[in-house]
C-alpha cells in the first residue's frame, strides 16, 4: 500500500512540469532546475543543487507531540545554508507547526429550516458550525476538523524558480466546509530563499473569522537560542502581545524579521512581508512564543460570503546571518 502511494504522489507531483530538461528523472533528482519528490510524510523541494528548502506535510507522523488534526504546513523550512528554521509540536504549543495557515475560532453558517415547526415556528435562523482548524481547542471544536491534502503539483521549474500548487479541503466531520488553492513560488536572490505565498480560500457556507488576537497566517521558528524582533526601524522594543488582549499586537508594518542567534552560534532568521492587497493586520509576534503572525482579525472579525475567494498572499524572505534589512525593504517595496 505504502509503494502504491509512493508512486501515485510521484504521479501528482510531476504532473504539469514545465521548463525543465522533461523527463520524470530530471523531475525527480533535481538536475539543473528545482525539484519535488515524495517522503513519507509528503513531499520535498529541492534547489538545482539537490539541497532541501522545505518539506510540505501532508501525512501527520506516527510517533508525534502535534496535537493538532491537521498537519497541512510547511516543514522543515531550512536556510540556504541548509539549517532548520521552523519547529513542529514544540514544548510550549503542541499545536504549532512550521508554516502554516489557519484560525482557532470560525463560524460556517446557513440558513435553517424551519417549516416542520409550524406556523409558530422562528421566521428565520441559522445552522452554525464553529471549528478551530489551527489546533488549540479553547474557543472551537477540533474534533472531526480537519485540513486535509488533495494534490501537491510542481507547476513549473527551472533553474531559477519552483512554483508548488496546492489544494486543501477544510472538513468538519467530512463535510467540505471550505476549498484552499495555495501556490508557492520559490526562488534564490542574493544569498536568501524568497518564498511567495498565495493562498485562495473559498467557502462553501458563509464564514465568518472572529476577532481575535492571533490566528491566520503564522511562521513558528525555533526557539534554541538568543532571539529578536526587527523592522525597518531596527530591533523591537515594544512590549509582549497576548492572546486575550488584540490591542496589544504589534501595529502594522509592512514586514517583521525573526533572527535567532542558536545556542550551536549560527545566525539565522526569516522575513515576513505583507501584501498590501490583504486585510489590514497587526502582528501577533509574542517573544515567549517565537512566532511570527500578521493577524487580519485583530480589530474585527473577517467575513466571507459563500462562494466568494479570500485571497491572502505573503513573502518570505529566509535568511542566513542577521536581519537582511536592506534585501527586506527592497522586496517589500517592490512587491
Amino acid at each position: 500500500m505504502r509503494k502504491i502511494l509512493l508512486i501515485l504522489m510521484t504521479v501528482i507531483v510531476s504532473a504539469g512540469v514545465s521548463g525543465c530538461a522533461g523527463s520524470l528523472e530530471a523531475v525527480g533528482e533535481g538536475k539543473g532546475c528545482y525539484s519535488l519528490a515524495p517522503d513519507k510524510h509528503g513531499v520535498i523541494l529541492k534547489n538545482p543543487a539537490g539541497e532541501t528548502i522545505f518539506r510540505y506535510m501532508t501525512v501527520k507522523p506516527k510517533k508525534t507531540n502535534l496535537a493538532a488534526s491537521s498537519v497541512c504546513c510547511f516543514h522543515p523550512l531550512n536556510t540556504p545554508s541548509g539549517e532548520r528554521l521552523t519547529d513542529l509540536a514544540p514544548g510550549d504549543h503542541h499545536h504549532h507547526r512550521g508554516v502554516f495557515l489557519a484560525w482557532h475560532t470560525m463560524d460556517f453558517r446557513e440558513k435553517a429550516d424551519f417549516s416542520n415547526l409550524g406556523p409558530k415556528g422562528p421566521t428565520y435562523g441559522w445552522n452554525i458550525s464553529r471549528a478551530d482548524f489551527w489546533g488549540w481547542g479553547e474557543f472551537a471544536p477540533t474534533q472531526g476538523r480537519i485540513i486535509k491534502n488533495r494534490e501537491v503539483r510542481l507547476a513549473k521549474a527551472d533553474a531559477e524558480e519552483a512554483d508548488l500548487r496546492i489544494h486543501n479541503d477544510w472538513i468538519t466531520n467530512e463535510r467540505v466546509m471550505m476549498t484552499e488553492h495555495t501556490s508557492a513560488k520559490v526562488r534564490e536572490q542574493d544569498g536568501v530563499y524568497v518564498i511567495d505565498l498565495d493562498y485562495r480560500l473559498t467557502p462553501k457556507l458563509d464564514l465568518k473569522l472572529n476577532h481575535t488576537a492571533f490566528g491566520g497566517f503564522c511562521v513558528r521558528a525555533r526557539n534554541d537560542g538568543n532571539s529578536y524582533y526587527a523592522t525597518a526601524d531596527g530591533k523591537v522594543t515594544l512590549s509582549d502581545p497576548h492572546y486575550s488582549v488584540p490591542e496589544l499586537n504589534w501595529p502594522a508594518k509592512k514586514w517583521y524579521d525573526y533572527t535567532i542567534r542558536l545556542n550551536s552560534g549560527k545566525t539565522i532568521g526569516i522575513g515576513v512581508i505583507d501584501h498590501p492587497d490583504n486585510p489590514p493586520a497587526t502582528w501577533h509576534n509574542p517573544r515567549y512564543v517565537w512566532m511570527i503572525n500578521p493577524c487580519i482579525v485583530a480589530a474585527e472579525p473577517v467575513q466571507v460570503k459563500k462562494g466568494t475567494t479570500l485571497r491572502l498572499r505573503y513573502r518570505l524572505i529566509v535568511h542566513d546571518g542577521p536581519t537582511p534589512v536592506n534585501m527586506l525593504k527592497k522586496l517589500s517595496d517592490r512587491w
